[in-house]
Parts: structure tokens; C-alpha cells; sequence
């Protein structure tokens, strides 16, 4: 299929879920930075569908753009703040952005929002080490 930019009016253009899948299919080849490129066509065409937001967030976070990622995961936090993926997720582009803190409090939502996540408590264990006045940080 053609790009957008090429193509002609009568030609059919994919669908959002088909974007979706297309993103999701290059991310499980890792080639991340294409998937968000694919991604934010899906996104452009269903404003605000998280299943969308959650894919184009973690295409965007690895390929190293955590500035992005955060926003991206910003607003399926906007969409469903019950997410605890979202908030481990924004937690995690924090971080890479040294916003340490801000990325704690997230972690801390991920965690009560789904006790029994060993990766959401190692997440907070390892942040909160970080954390100014930490046990071993001066």
C-alpha cells in the first residue's frame, strides 16, 4: 500500500485497527521507531482510543523517545486513569527523564492500582533508590 501522501482518492487507506496491528507488528520485530511513525497515523484517525495511546507510547518509549512516550502515555491517562500500565508506563519515560520524583508517585499509583505486579513493586523499589535523601544517596 501506498503512503498517504501518495495516494489517490479512490484508493481504500487502512483502518486505525488496521494501523494497529501493522504498529504492533513491526514493535514485535523491533523496529519501534517505524511502529510509532505507523502508530500516530492510527492515532490521528481514533483520537483517544487507549488500546492505540498504550501501543504508540511503548513504540515511542522504545525508541528511545521517552519525551514523547510521556506525553503519549499522558493522555491514555486522560482516557483511563484506572490504567496501571499507564502509570508504570508514564513512570518509566519519567524516569529516563530524570523526573524522579514525579515517576515515584506513578509507580506508587501502578502499585496500589495492581498489588500483585512484581515488575510495577521492582519498578518503585528501584526509583525510590534514586529518590533525594534515599538510603546511600547523599
Amino acid at each position: 500500500m501506498q503512503d498517504d501522501a501518495t495516494s489517490t482518492p479512490d484508493e481504500p487507506q487502512e483502518s486505525a485497527y488496521e494501523l494497529l496491528q501493522r504498529g504492533r507488528s513491526l514493535m514485535l520485530r523491533r523496529h519501534n521507531a517505524q511502529a510509532a511513525v505507523v502508530l500516530e497515523r492510527a492515532a490521528r484517525l481514533e483520537p483517544g482510543r487507549g488500546s492505540i495511546l498504550e501501543a504508540l507510547g511503548r513504540a515511542c518509549f522504545n525508541a528511545g523517545q521517552p519525551d514523547r512516550a510521556r506525553e503519549v502515555f499522558e493522555a491514555l491517562l486522560e482516557v483511563d486513569p484506572s490504567s496501571s500500565y499507564g502509570h508504570f508506563a508514564l513512570a518509566q519515560s519519567l524516569r529516563k527523564l530524570d523526573r524522579v520524583p514525579e515517576a515515584v508517585t506513578h509507580l506508587r499509583l501502578a502499585c496500589a492500582m495492581a498489588p500483585e505486579s512484581a515488575l510495577y513493586r521492582g519498578a518503585l523499589r528501584r526509583a525510590s533508590a534514586w529518590l533525594p535523601g534515599a538510603p546511600g544517596r547523599s
